[in-house]
């Protein structure tokens, strides 16, 4: 991908983030906490899987 498109793409993501927050805020902090729980649970799977793995 070309650099121009890049940052274009990267400063449309940014303004749609800010303009979701200012219109949203309750919605935009309701996605973001799922996110952070779906990270979360990836995470304490991984160490579950490598606890088990290493014969624990």
């Amino acid at each position: 991908m070309p650099a121009r498109a890049k940052s274009i793409l990267m400063w449309v993501v940014v303004i749609f983030l800010v303009y979701a927050v200012v219109t949203n805020p309750d919605r935009a902090a309701d996605v973001v906490r799922s996110v952070w729980d779906f990270l979360w649970a990836a995470i304490q799977g991984f160490g579950e899987f490598f606890r088990n793995l290493a014969g624990e």
